[in-house]
């Protein structure tokens, strides 16, 4: 394998029937990554590639055991017991650090799963809004999906807004393959890993997709962040009450006896 190229690493064959790629590489506030990654778990999906490219940071990330590797992204697939589509499901530790970088690596991405007969793709992410929210809203290469995913309860995205990262990357490049796609993308503050976000784009995803979720895992990260960020509230509530104390002290003249 030459890591001075991108390109995807093999781990077993895989025959999928019509199967749909659903992208989550990390972006704002983590909400594909962790939406994704938590339809990893929850379908109990096995890994079968691996994808590395030059244009992810340039560390190496140790594990438990002291051993290290690549930032890579991870190929999962999931055969539907149903007569629904398969899913192909892409998580990883980075996107692309360069212009150059992000075109390569989801060319790259849409090359492997095209060969694997996947037609469709749908990329999830975040949607930064100042106070949060819980709407999920979509774009489209397709009239007929968008009605879809707003059935499946998103909202057509304002216009104007660009979709940064692979998330948009990927939808602009199916034009070329013979392709149609979707982007779901949940309301965030964007500060931090947002488990419910990503809640929030699932059920709408699963809708879509026509499949179950349990979310009692996810809700218990929920809980976990929104106590993460209550407290750092509670601390800087504290530093501004401090400061602000500080200069009422320092703003008083000293009183003297005389």
């Amino acid at each position: 394998m030459e890591v001075l190229r991108t390109e995807v690493r093999r781990l077993k064959k895989v025959k999928l029937r019509s199967p749909i790629l659903v992208e989550g590489l990390p972006g704002l506030a983590l909400v594909g990554r962790l939406a994704v990654g938590y339809l990893v778990e929850a379908l109990g999906a096995e890994k079968f590639a691996e994808l590395y490219s030059p244009h992810f940071p340039y560390y190496v990330i140790v594990d438990s055991e002291g051993r290290i590797r690549l930032p890579r992204g991870e190929f999962y697939y999931w055969k539907n017991p149903d007569r629904g589509p398969d899913l192909m499901l892409l998580v990883g530790d980075s996107q692309a650090q360069t212009n150059e970088g992000q075109y390569e690596v989801a060319t790259c991405v849409l090359e492997f799963a095209r060969s694997h007969g996947v037609r469709m793709v749908i990329t999830v992410g975040g949607y930064r809004t100042g106070e949060g929210g819980s709407k999920v809203v979509c774009a489209s290469t397709s009239k007929e999906l968008l009605v879809k995913a707003v059935e499946a309860g998103a909202e057509i995205s304002p216009p104007g807004s660009p979709i940064v990262g692979i998330a948009g990357l990927l939808l602009g490049l199916t034009g070329f393959m013979d392709m149609e796609a979707i982007c779901l993308l949940g309301e965030t503050k964007g500060h931090l890993p947002d488990p419910k976000a990503a809640k929030n784009v699932l059920k709408v995803l699963s809708r879509l997709l026509g499949i179950e979720v349990d979310f009692a895992d996810l809700d218990k990260s929920i809980e976990k962040a929104a106590r993460i960020e209550r407290s750092l509230m509670e601390v800087e509530i504290g530093d501004i009450l401090g400061r602000e104390a500080g200069e009422g002290r320092e703003g008083r003249r000293p009183p003297y006896i005389v």
